[in-house]
């Protein structure tokens, strides 16, 4: 058999013990076990499990996922969630849309110091959907609108996935986190627009609320300062070269730990919740990663990845054609993966696929940081796309009177939205570099 052969045999075992509702990460792993010893055999297997996991955890560079874990536990626990959805609904809550609105908003603010896009959507659902069903928003929108702008915690850097990202393809952190801001505002502004046409295509569905004065605008205002700050310093001291994001990371989870303390949200079990939630998060990726390791590491014997990549390159098929295609394989493996176990996955092989095409003429490192970027707004499709949108899936936990039928009904919209801005960045990639001139 071809290494190509031998590759999808064993996807196939995967993708099956995924259907018999194996944990990802034991997929992953009894799958690339099962191929290491079928080309090397079990001693060769034995001999590289017993240092495998010492040298994935090792990696000094991953030590920022727990710190930026740690990051969102700490917001979530000191109010910060409430202060942004404050804020954006007395800016704009008087407008039709406008509460739901403000939630979007305040989901990209919190993503911008929470780096987690099921913490995003659980933060935040438990802070603003029971107001938006107080103001007689319906169901439909109001949990759409919450599991969509849930997935800006992984667009809105710090995001957890381009960390990832950065590692297996060895790009530079920083360049990454720089480039995802316009496109996450881009998000942000998209869905939005989708409240507001949704709005106005069905007024009861999103009534207007109360204008507040321009003091209470104020005070509202000024409780936000923390996640301004905060975010300045991790994202600014990691552009600007004085901190590398580890000690980023360490700075920003000081800060918001003492915004937390400050609050009285780390009293009595506070304090170890948040070590509990972010230990319990931490060892769910890194055993993801263990995971992917001995499947890439499999794949890497095939030589499936670079006889793929030529096969692909010599098929003589247009490089958007071919991009398109992988795009849509992001979305459908939405429908059953988790974002961080589609970008360990796939990164593998579809990176040198598109290293290996040329897109408007750009250099190796755009293009790398370009589909950095691609990919993880695919991927973000895939956190509110049936059958196993996550978010969705948190949201309706927290909604009763809403069933997921009616959730993903509204997410649909949404949807539209985030193909739009795919597209957009697909044909105008400057959209995400041009933040890197600067």
């Amino acid at each position: 058999m071809t290494g190509i052969e031998q590759g999808m045999v064993i996807g196939g075992l995967m993708l099956l013990l995924m259907a018999l509702r194996v944990h990802i990460a034991m997929a992953m792993l009894l799958a690339g076990s099962v191929g290491y010893m079928w080309i090397a055999g079990p001693a060769t297997l034995l001999n590289y499990m017993k240092t495998a996991a010492w040298a994935r955890y090792s990696i000094y560079d991953l030590s920022v996922v727990p710190l930026f874990l740690l990051m969102g536990q700490f917001a979530t626990h000191g109010g910060l969630s409430k202060a942004l959805f404050r804020a954006g609904n007395a800016f704009i809550g008087h407008w039709r849309g406008g509460m739901a609105m403000a939630a979007v908003g305040a989901c990209a603010g919190f993503g911008a110091i929470c780096g987690s896009s099921l913490a995003t959507a659980a933060t935040m659902g438990q802070v603003a959907l029971p107001e938006l069903r107080n103001h007689k928003y319906s169901g439909r929108l109001a949990t759409a609108a919450l599991a969509a702008g849930g997935t800006l915690g992984i667009l809105i850097p710090p995001s957890v996935p381009l960390v990832i990202y950065a590692i297996l393809t060895e790009q530079n952190i920083a360049k990454l986190f720089v480039a995802a801001v316009i496109p996450g505002l881009i998000a942000m502004a998209g869905y939005m627009l989708v409240i507001a046409i949704s709005a106005r295509v069905d007024p009861t569905a999103a009534p207007a609320g109360e204008r507040s004065t321009w003091a209470e605008r104020l005070v509202a205002l000024i409780e936000t300062w923390p996640v301004l700050v905060i975010f300045a310093a991790v994202i600014g001291g990691i552009y600007g070269g004085f901190f590398t994001p580890t000690e980023a990371a360490s700075i920003g989870a000081l800060a918001t730990g003492y915004v937390a303390w400050k609050s009285g949200g780390l009293r009595k079990h506070g304090f170890l919740e948040c070590v509990y939630g972010t230990a319990q998060a931490t060892a769910m990726i890194f055993l993801i990663l263990l995971g992917a390791d001995i499947m890439n590491v499999f794949l890497a014997l095939t030589q499936m990845p670079a006889e793929l990549s030529k096969w692909v390159v010599g098929l003589g098929y247009s490089p958007l054609l071919i991009l398109l295609v992988i795009i849509c394989i992001y979305i459908l493996l939405g429908c059953i993966m988790d974002s961080l176990s589609m970008i360990l996955l796939t990164v593998p092989i579809f990176f040198p696929i598109v290293m290996g095409l040329d897109y408007w003429g750009m250099d190796m490192e755009s293009k790398a940081i370009w589909f950095g970027i691609l990919s993880l707004m695919a991927v973000e499709i895939g956190m509110i796309t049936p059958p196993v949108g996550l978010n969705v899936f948190i949201i309706s936990s927290m909604a009763k009177d809403t069933s997921m039928k009616e959730t993903f009904k509204g997410i649909v919209p949404f949807l539209l939205s985030d193909l739009m801005r795919i597209a957009l960045l697909v044909f105008v990639p400057a959209v995400a570099l041009i933040a890197l001139k600067f």
